[in-house]
């Protein structure tokens, strides 16, 4: 079975999408690397998630602590102060809700909350307890690859063979969670692209998904907006491309994870990847079922805002140069 197709605990809506999940970004910080705080007003994050689900995220991810390199903590009680009302009232709007945090007490009051998945960009190291916490909550938990906290990651880049340690670091971090009490079926692994991966070794664990999908579990890829795609579009003058001029090689990185069995991609701007991932799912549908020339066997999952997909034949009402339909 195809690790993108492995149950995920608690998430029975989410299950037989036939496509790669995306996921939108709620950060709830004045110091985040994509958006400088934005989002950071309650009402204001509360309306940026439902503009991401109304453009196609199937669950949103709400931060309170940003984990941009050189990021230094913030205390407990403001990272409960900033998510907490976010999470309920996106929950109450029958959004689908991750809480992004390293904290076993945040993620406990987060659960509460209405916040349906624990997002731990540290896979549990950060905190002992909250292994057992998620244990006890019994909720999706996303368990990224972390060599250590911000401030300090990008002093732990070394690798012999990037892939082969990412793999065996997070087949420990499974091991360790399970040990804990932690029903395998509750964990998603995350390579932590630009977490001690400041550039060039992003690319091979993103050409190379598939070794982390051997571990078994669904993968989540998180590239959106990072410091290596930025690298890669440098200008002339050999400066980083800014965040948002990051958005079109996300999309591009969202459709080939979906293509390589990505179980969900974890983007700032989802209306591109959205479609990226729906392009996927078709791509790899005719493969595999190109004797079939029905149409049904051409239609991929939902349209972006609900509903039935649209066919092939719908695409006869515009010409043949791509203009507007009808």
């Amino acid at each position: 079975m195809d690790a993108r197709d492995a149950e995920v605990a608690g998430l029975p809506e989410l299950s037989g999408a036939e496509r790669t999940l995306v996921m939108g970004v709620v950060n709830v910080t004045p110091d985040s690397f994509s958006d400088g705080g934005e989002w950071f007003e309650p009402d204001t994050a509360v309306a940026h998630g439902l503009e991401l689900l109304g453009e196609g995220a199937d669950v949103l991810d709400v931060g309170g602590e940003s984990t941009r390199p050189g990021a230094g903590r913030v205390p407990q009680n403001q990272e409960l102060a900033r998510v907490l009302p976010v999470i309920e009232a996106l929950a109450e709007r029958g959004a689908i809700v991750s809480v992004d945090t390293t904290r076993a007490a945040v993620a406990e009051r987060a659960v509460a909350a209405g916040a349906r998945i624990v997002n731990d960009v540290s896979g549990g190291l950060a905190d002992p307890a909250m292994a057992r916490t998620v244990a006890e909550l019994g909720v999706p938990y996303v368990a990224m690859h972390w060599r250590g906290h911000s401030d300090v990651m990008d002093r732990l880049e070394t690798y012999d063979d990037v892939v082969a340690e990412v793999r065996d670091e997070l087949s420990a971090r499974m091991d360790s969670l399970v040990g804990a009490g932690v029903d395998t079926a509750q964990i998603v692994l995350d390579p932590g692209l630009g977490f001690a991966k400041a550039g060039v070794l992003n690319w091979p664990l993103l050409a190379h998904l598939d070794t982390l999908g051997g571990l078994g579990r669904p993968v989540l890829v998180g590239a959106s907006r990072k410091r290596f795609l930025g690298h890669l579009l440098a200008g002339p003058d050999g400066d980083p491309a800014p965040p948002r001029a990051r958005d079109d090689a996300t999309a591009a990185v969202s459709a080939l994870s979906a293509a390589a069995g990505a179980w969900c991609v974890r983007v700032h701007a989802v209306r591109a990847s959205a479609d990226a991932v729906r392009v996927a799912a078709a791509w790899g549908k005719a493969a595999g079922d190109f004797t079939d020339k029905s149409v049904d066997s051409l239609t991929v999952g939902e349209s972006r805002a609900g509903g039935l997909a649209r066919t092939w034949q719908d695409s006869q009402t515009c010409d043949d140069h791509g203009g507007s339909p009808r």
